[in-house]
């Protein structure tokens, strides 16, 4: 239509008008979205979001093999000590979730509740399905559990009870799998409400036959448990690791790897000691003979192990543990050399510390801390903890010279002299000529030594976990009524809550 050839009229020229009004409206309106549009960036990657919020967001579960509350009041533990650190690389807060059970941490991330899990992930194919993982921190086995004093199976077809594990957990995905190829009567139970630990509760009680955990949970509740037992592995080892959201992101995950790299892996390996390193040291025997002594001698000895730990500021669980290291706490305990008494003291060490009778525990005990002082405050202040404390049961135990000399050694092999995980490599060496030669000290059974300090680790963390209903905050009346049951129950080794374990970190 040629405008310009129509006859002007005032109708034409206000329907004229109004047509121009309206496309200059449109267009007005689509440059304006053009202009919006071209304005709008690409969605957030999800590292940008996490600095952009200042906050990464982790899900994680209350277990001694990721996630919870040490003596102190502050939160610690495998998982978090490594997701605080991934958190202060990206500077940001963290912030954690804590899921019911490692299969809902994996759900909350796959629904983009939090960034990440960390909780003691098991690899597996199904789970690689649903998430995208980290590289590898720890290496497990599925293993199958059972009582004390009943039949031990040999494999999956030899079951007779109750079999039962968490829904949607790591074992139901290898218990499918096994029933499909080998045991084709294999039948189990799920729960949705118990976790790990109260399963394995359930088993160390007799009101469940067997249950399927990773082998770093069991090594840790067979300390508290001593009549739980490992039948089998049930498959190949998995890996253990943190869990991203799936889909073309993977920029947090890759902000993981080089966190990682840049972390190295002699300290992975030292974190991985502070919680795994000492799980193994005692065995199920060991644990159920220093459970009878709590109940036979310390409660003999422990006003004067708290005592002579008020005097000199260290935990007396630390040196109730060195006491039972020492001499399973028997005042009159003897070795052939000459030392004698609970901390089996030389008459030289007694002397100095003015200790006139090593018998008497009392006098025993009291010496002993002084003299763990003593040897603790002469090392390097730089020494961070807890292996300032490993380093100073070294010393405890062969000599301050000698850790000296470890020292030394280490870092002359290029080895951290302040890393307890170093100094324990190089240890054995002061037995071997060729390396005391160099030493200032000369020969030590630097082997013994790593072995009495992983011993009294283990012994600490059991008697934390024993005592620690003792040393509870007293309550008012009203919840000591409310409560008495419970508390009863606690008291009662053979009803203490599995979930309540406080494994402790010095």
């Amino acid at each position: 239509m040629n405008l310009a050839a129509t006859p002007t009229t005032p109708e034409t020229k206000k329907s004229t008008s109004r047509v121009g009004l309206g496309r200059l409206a449109f267009l007005c309106g689509l440059f304006g979205l053009f202009a919006i549009l071209g304005t709008c960036s690409p969605r957030q990657s999800s590292l940008d979001e996490v600095k952009a919020l200042g906050v990464l967001r982790v899900a994680t579960v209350n277990s001694p093999t990721s996630y919870y509350i040490g003596q102190d009041g502050e939160p610690t533990g495998f998982d978090y000590d490594l997701a605080k650190a991934f958190a202060d690389e990206l500077g940001v807060k963290l912030e954690l979730v804590v899921a019911p059970s490692p299969p809902a941490a994996l759900d909350m991330v796959e629904e983009g509740v939090v960034h990440m899990a960390a909780a003691s992930l098991a690899e597996t194919p199904g789970r690689r399905k649903q998430v995208r993982f980290s590289q590898p921190l720890l290496k497990v086995a599925p293993t199958l559990v059972y009582r004390r004093g009943t039949p031990r199976p040999e494999n999956l077809g030899d079951l007779h009870g109750t079999l039962r594990v968490g829904t949607n957990s790591a074992p139901v995905e290898t218990l499918r799998e096994m029933r499909k190829q080998r045991y084709p009567q294999l039948k189990w139970d799920e729960t949705d409400d118990d976790v790990a630990e109260e399963l394995l509760y359930q088993v160390s009680q007799g009101t469940l036959d067997y249950t399927i955990v990773n082998s770093d949970l069991l090594a840790i509740n067979q300390r508290y448990y001593p009549n739980l037992r490992a039948a089998f592995t049930v498959s190949d080892a998995l890996d253990v690791a943190w869990a991203f959201r799936g889909g073309h992101d993977s920029s947090l995950a890759n902000a993981s790897t080089q966190f990682f790299a840049k972390l190295g892996k002699e300290e992975l390996a030292r974190i991985k000691d502070r919680y795994f390193g000492h799980v193994d040291q005692v065995d199920s025997q060991g644990a159920l003979t220093l459970a009878t002594h709590v109940d036979t001698r310390l409660t003999r000895y422990r006003a004067m192990f708290q005592k002579a730990a008020d005097s000199t500021g260290l935990d007396w669980r630390l040196l109730a543990a060195i006491g039972y290291q020492e001499s399973h706490w028997d005042p009159t305990a003897t070795s052939p050399t000459g030392v004698r008494g609970i901390m089996m003291l030389t008459n030289a060490t007694a002397s100095f510390l003015n200790v006139a009778n090593r018998e008497d525990p009392s006098q025993s005990i009291a010496g002993g801390a002084r003299y763990f002082k003593q040897i603790a405050d002469q090392l390097p202040t730089d020494i961070p903890e807890p292996d300032r404390t490993w380093m100073a049961l070294a010393a405890y135990n062969m000599g301050v010279g000698h850790l000296i000399d470890a020292r030394d050694l280490t870092a002359k092999l290029g080895g951290n002299p302040n890393r307890w995980l170093d100094v324990r490599h190089t240890l054995p060496l002061l037995s071997q000529s060729h390396w005391y030669r160099q030493t200032q000290h000369g020969y030590a059974r630097g082997h013994q030594a790593v072995i009495y300090v992983g011993n009294i680790r283990a012994y600490y963390d059991m008697l934390v976990w024993i005592t620690r209903d003792k040393n509870a905050e007293p309550k008012t009346s009203l919840e000591s009524a409310e409560e008495q049951k419970k508390d009863d129950d606690k008291d009662d080794p053979e009803k203490r809550n599995p979930l309540n374990i406080n494994s402790p970190v010095l």
